[in-house]
């Protein structure tokens, strides 16, 4: 089992880019996980593990054995969160064909609307998307630029290709009555955003010719410009996958930005 989570993290740290204060996060919630399934003996050693024997009743009991130790449900819903992620992880390299954790019901939690995040709560959603697709590249740059700029979400969907000014890393954004400002973002947004527009071609390929919105920078599956509902719907999609955050609101991610200044 070591191999698949050595695997499991480079996975993280290479594909998905996450920072290091949230590789760490998943290296001891798994560490966690394995300790349970196979506790070293004095020397450090392990039995062997057949990752196919491990089912939802091994997590449940797993769940159970934090209960226990008076692990807070925030604490759980993280591990389980991870695990998730591990196990997909697993079944999307072929390793496994079906993802245990799924069938595991993570505890509730109290879900306070909060009027900013943490700077380490923002790290960990930001980083929530899987970025090895073109919609998951694309939810990484809007959120790294609705966090890095402090923008509206209409003024992030009305973007244009022509608004962004990559050598100056800035966008010309259209507020309240179409006056036009400035707003610069940072490396992160920057990077994100590179990523994102290297792929936005294959939104346009499948595309309605009368339909799609080629000078639109943020757009859906169908080639047209995403919508301010749209990006509401990302967000709680992304809470839900969240374990640091229950509940995320445009207004919240603007507050955040001004606070974290």
């Amino acid at each position: 089992m070591q191999n698949y989570l050595d695997d499991f993290l480079k996975h993280l740290k290479y594909e998905r880019n996450l920072s290091e204060h949230t590789l760490r996060n998943y290296e001891s919630d798994m560490e966690q996980f394995y300790d349970f399934i196979a506790p070293p003996n004095r020397d450090g050693e392990r039995r062997a593990v057949d990752i196919h024997s491990i089912d939802n009743l091994t997590i449940r009991e797993y769940m159970a054995s934090l209960y226990e130790k008076k692990k807070k449900k925030s604490s759980i819903h993280r591990k389980v969160a991870c695990l998730r992620t591990f196990f997909r992880f697993l079944c999307r390299e072929g390793v496994l064909e079906k993802n245990p954790a799924l069938l595991v019901s993570s505890p509730r939690v109290d879900r306070k609307l909060p009027n900013h995040l943490s700077i380490e709560q923002m790290v960990r959603f930001i980083e929530t998307p899987e970025t090895d697709t073109v919609l998951g590249k694309r939810d990484r740059a809007i959120l790294e630029l609705l966090y890095a700029s402090g923008v509206r979400v209409s003024e992030l969907v009305g973007l244009n290709m022509t608004d962004i000014d990559f050598n100056n890393q800035t966008l010309r954004v259209k507020g309240k009555g179409r006056k036009e400002r400035m707003v610069p973002f940072g490396t992160h947004a920057k990077a994100a955003l590179e990523a994102y527009l290297g792929v936005r071609g294959e939104l346009l390929i499948e595309a309605d010719p009368d339909d799609r919105d080629p000078m639109a920078v943020f757009m859906n599956y169908q080639g047209t410009r995403i919508t301010t509902r749209s990006v509401g719907r990302m967000l709680d999609k992304y809470c839900k996958q969240c374990a640091e955050v229950h509940h995320v609101s445009p207004h919240a991610l603007r507050h955040s930005f001004a606070t974290h200044l």
